[in-house]
């Protein structure tokens, strides 16, 4: 459902100083959710400071509450003059004034069953934007794990891209329905079903060189009950067409790199190494950049016996074919919930001795960034392979080995002491 909106509502807290509203407005963008495709989340805005932030007000508020939404959890964008953001379990799209706070317009998908029993609803974080023959366009994934494009001005579904969706109330154009190109059997409605897997989304997808990459989230692994899954595929469509370009199996098949980290032919019925985070790109370079979680289930292993490519990782693709450039695993059969908790953060570095160099540096959740060379994936600084305590637990089969950069120091504490 499409409809228009100027009813003014009060959430979301914007806080801008008065005087210089409608200035910073015509300025500063903020493109994607960390601002930009390195997810820097740096803004060249100046007119906050230390001097002035005391006299902040409130200029105007934005409630969510009428779209359903209990928790906010999206980064809004703010492109060509308006922002946009999502609300919700449905994910409501949401375009907003920011001169007034109005909403000028907002877009709906019809409810499925597929989307009702989502466990990831409420984490849209965001949108994703691209322009297709010079006008603006939103693209977002929703619960149910579908991708629509909607025109940026006005919310409508955008025209000759996609694919119908045999499902009452959906618009006849501006839909992908992703499950189809995972390859697995499913219904419309109802999705894959739970006795093989489940597959949702939680951040926005990323629209790089006219390609729309999609990453995907499973149900959390503290709460997944069975070893069957599916795996968390990454998808690519054209931009301007919705037409499928590629996908890349993270969990390889036979033939594939690294599917001999699979043993027992677990390949074939377990899953998830899906990308809840968010992906960072390198549009000059044409390589996307995927941090992964772990196999099912978190905590126990022992029915996937390997290391278990590409869970608990940083994956580079080439973003036209989906070819990977490079990777590195953080932790080998990860059976402690490590999943790569951030969007990668790409940089230069002034390295002694080599000069610039172009890296990508990923925080993780056990308090180390590694921090690499974007385009070659070697590391900036050594990365030893240290021996680790092995497990008690019958069945299970742990790695003998562990990464552990030796640059930079950790950021968090790590360990416990009798202290």
């Amino acid at each position: 459902m499409q409809h228009s909106l100027t009813k003014r509502v009060l959430l979301a807290l914007i806080l801008l100083p008065l005087a210089t509203l409608a200035n910073a407005q015509d300025t500063v963008e903020w493109f994607t959710l960390g601002n930009d495709y390195a997810h820097t989340r740096y803004s060249p805005a100046a007119e906050i400071t230390a001097d002035n932030f005391e006299d902040l007000e409130v200029a105007w508020q934005w409630d969510g509450a009428s779209f359903g939404a209990a928790s906010g959890r999206s980064t809004p964008s703010y492109i060509d003059g308006l922002l946009y953001t999502v609300a919700g379990p449905l994910r409501h799209v949401i375009a907003i004034d920011p001169k007034t706070g109005e909403t000028v317009w907002s877009y709906r998908e019809p409810r499925t069953g597929r989307g009702n029993y989502s466990m990831r609803a409420d984490y849209g974080k965001g949108v994703g934007f691209g322009y297709v023959d010079g006008r603006g366009v939103v693209y977002i994934v929703s619960p149910g794990f579908f991708l629509t494009a909607l025109d940026a001005k006005t919310g409508t579904p955008l025209k000759d891209f996609g694919r119908p969706v045999p499902i009452d109330g959906f618009p006849e154009t501006g839909v992908v329905d992703l499950l189809a190109d995972l390859g697995h059997p499913y219904d419309p409605y109802e999705g894959i079903p739970l006795e093989v897997g489940y597959i949702t989304s939680s951040s926005p997808p990323i629209v790089v060189n006219d390609t729309i990459i999609v990453g995907n989230s499973a149900e959390q692994g503290y709460h997944q009950s069975r070893i069957e899954n599916v795996p968390g595929d990454i998808l690519a469509y054209d931009a301007r067409t919705g037409a499928f370009k590629w996908k890349f199996n993270v969990i390889p098949r036979p033939g594939e790199y690294g599917h001999e980290t699979w043993e027992n032919d677990a390949w074939q019925w377990t899953g998830d190494v899906s990308s809840w985070a968010p992906l960072s790109a390198d549009p000059e370079n044409g390589l996307v950049y995927v941090p992964t979680n772990p196999p099912t289930i978190d905590y126990y292993g022992g029915f996937r016996p390997g290391d278990n490519l590409y869970g608990t990782s940083l994956i580079a693709l080439n973003v036209e074919t989906g070819e990977r450039a490079w990777h590195f695993q953080f932790v080998h059969h990860d059976i402690w919930n490590y999943d790569t908790p951030t969007a990668p953060i790409l940089l230069d570095v002034n390295m002694p001795g080599r000069g610039p160099v172009p890296a990508v540096a990923q925080a993780t959740k056990q308090g180390f960034v590694y921090a690499f060379n974007r385009l070659t994936g070697e590391p900036l600084w050594p990365i030893e392979e240290r021996p680790v305590p092995q497990s008690s637990v019958p069945g299970e089969q742990l790695s003998a080995t562990q990464p552990f950069p030796t640059r930079p120091a950790a950021f968090e504490m790590q360990g416990i002491t009798e202290d």
